[in-house]
């Protein structure tokens, strides 16, 4: 991390043009990469309250820029305990840039006492830039949907990755440099910027809040009956009404739509597991860019007011559900819509009709923007835990499996190793069965519909074997991501694939003296095996099967195939 600041007075306010490439095109261009990160060190250069700092690396070979906001110029960790920390991340996308022009200019007026909110109680942290490598690719035509700006930049970043599906498999550095960003300021409340794909209908502007039933607790109380409606009145005071982000394709929302379910590869889900609440807010496509633009700068600006008047509860929640936490047994892993259960909303849309098209002569979906409507639809939001995953006392992964415990590290996980060469009775997983996604998502095979089998077993574990205590403030992150079964977990994301390929077998011809032998001298064996053919008449006719039966049951089976390398010790 480095900054940079410099003490020009603040009489250069006046001197400097503080306009930006928004508000001089009248709403129709962005800043660029060069012209932001230009703009944001001129606010740093002048105000104060406002330094930037530079953070690690990303695949384009350039740090993330970090802005902080705080009143009294106070830019150390200590201070995060007596403020709320609010962490904006812009351009996630590039090529849905409102979030950037609105973030320069809430900062630029909040610095110059402009703004309708002044934030004493909370530190603003902006990054305005995180996909860098997106943002240095710019054009305009990617974005085929999207009413403006002129140009902008590409969804993908320097590695073709979506950032937006990286925040637990962390393959790009711009994502190990935010989990750093994310571990030192801690934030109470991150936002992600965005721009939707999908329907049309009245809004301006739709949100999609970390769900409150994965949050759980005090925190996924105080987001849906406090901080939900709040935002939604204060944003229809200012004449942009908004709705739950609406999740619908290829259809209408007419008939009601369900919660978008943010696992922890999506920015919401990833800051659950850290008892941070999130908001990922999306304007929408076709309407005018000037138009979203000003949408975001309120909501924004509303954030900041919300955590003004309730920041320090917010806080306090947060701090008893990492205790509450610490104390569990067990913990919900995967989820699902619970279809019985509904709210009701009153949406703002369009009709939507199927008309003949020009281009194929087929039918094709038509919203009519001269027929809007407003009526009650149920709103799906309800979800129901379909697997919980005890507690253990601690975690055990031999050092061969480095590269996940740098993953834990990153997230803020304490680990610690053995000192010396030991054996422990531990509980151990085996996949039973799991499906593979046959195209690729992301640079990886996702896995799914993964079931596994426990098994007590002493293993002999070696010095530097990594040690990972369950009673830590980052518990919620390590059952998710190390329990296979979740849907995000790092088995899901292919990190423990060797473990799914044997690596020695047998010949036939070889073989069968030794089975013969093992049939001879275990008469439960010469059991299982007539018990088997007799349940799969096939078996009969496959003398290799026969002596696969065997070998899965001898000890010249190794001992590593589908042995899931995460050890549990648990409570007696």
């Amino acid at each position: 991390m480095s900054c940079t600041k410099s003490k020009t007075p603040q009489q250069k306010e006046k001197q400097e043009d503080w306009q930006t490439p928004f508000e001089k095109s009248n709403g129709l261009a962005s800043f660029t990469y060069e012209e932001g990160i230009a703009y944001f060190k001129k606010l740093g250069t002048v105000y104060d309250e406002f330094r930037v700092f530079t953070y690690g690396d990303t695949d384009a070979g350039k740090p993330i820029h970090l802005g902080i906001y705080s009143s009294q110029g106070a830019f150390i960790p200590s201070d995060l305990k007596k403020k709320n920390v609010l962490l904006i991340n812009n351009a996630i996308h590039p090529g849905e840039p409102d979030g950037v022009d609105a973030s320069m200019m809430l900062l630029r007026d909040i610095l110059q006492k402009k703004s309708n909110v002044i934030p004493k109680n909370t530190i603003i942290a902006v990054i305005p830039f995180y996909n860098v490598g997106g943002a240095l690719n710019r054009n305009s035509g990617t974005r085929a949907n999207q009413e403006g700006p002129v140009s902008y930049g590409f969804r993908g970043n320097a590695q073709n990755l979506d950032l937006n599906r990286d925040f637990v498999k962390m393959d790009s550095k711009n994502m190990k440099t935010l989990a750093e960003i994310m571990h030192v300021w801690q934030p109470d409340l991150f936002i992600d910027t965005h721009v939707s794909n999908g329907a049309d209908y009245q809004y301006t502007l739709t949100y999609l809040a970390s769900h409150e039933e994965k949050l759980g607790g005090v925190v996924g109380d105080f987001v849906k009956n406090k901080m939900n409606p709040y935002l939604e009145e204060k944003m229809l005071e200012n004449s942009f009404p908004i709705a739950p982000y609406v999740n619908v394709w290829g259809t209408t929302p007419d008939k009601g739509y369900v919660q978008f379910f943010d696992s922890p590869r999506y920015s919401s889900g990833y800051t659950a597991l850290f008892n941070t609440p999130s908001y990922v807010i999306e304007t929408h496509m076709l309407k005018p860019f000037k138009q979203r633009t000003e949408a975001t700068y309120l909501f924004l600006e509303n954030v900041i007011a919300f955590l003004g008047e309730h920041g320090a509860e917010l806080k306090q929640h947060r701090k008893a559900q990492f205790i509450d936490d610490r104390h569990k047994d067990e913990f919900p892993i995967a989820w699902e819509v619970d279809k019985s259960k509904s709210d009701t909303i009153f949406f703002k849309g369009y009709e939507g009709r199927m008309i003949k098209s020009e281009v194929s002569g087929l039918p094709r979906l038509f919203y009519d923007r001269t027929a809007p409507y407003e009526k009650a639809i149920p709103f799906y939001s309800s979800l129901k835990v379909t697997k919980y995953e005890p507690k253990p006392l601690s975690f055990i992964i031999p050092r061969g499996w480095k590269t996940i415990v740098d993953h834990l590290k990153l997230n803020g996980v304490e680990v610690t190793q053995l000192k010396a060469d030991e054996k422990f009775t531990v509980d151990v997983k085996y996949i039973e069965a799991y499906k593979t996604v046959q195209s690729p998502y992301e640079g990886h095979y996702l896995h799914h519909s993964v079931k596994t089998k426990t098994k007590k077993e002493e293993l002999q574990f070696f010095k530097g074997d990594y040690l990972i205590s369950a009673d830590q403030k980052r518990i919620r992150f390590l059952m998710e991501v190390l329990t296979p079964e979740a849907i995000d977990s790092y088995f899901a994301w292919n990190f423990f694939d060797p473990i799914l390929q044997q690596k020695e077998h047998f010949s036939a011809y070889v073989f069968e003296d030794k089975a013969a032998k093992m049939l001879k001298e275990d008469a439960s064996l010469r059991a299982a095996l007539d018990k088997e053919i007799k349940k799969n008449p096939s078996l009969k006719n496959d003398a290799y099967a026969q002596l696969n039966f065997i070998y899965e049951r001898s000890d010249n089976k190794e001992k590593s195939y589908l042995r899931y390398p995460v050890f549990k010790f648990m409570p007696n």
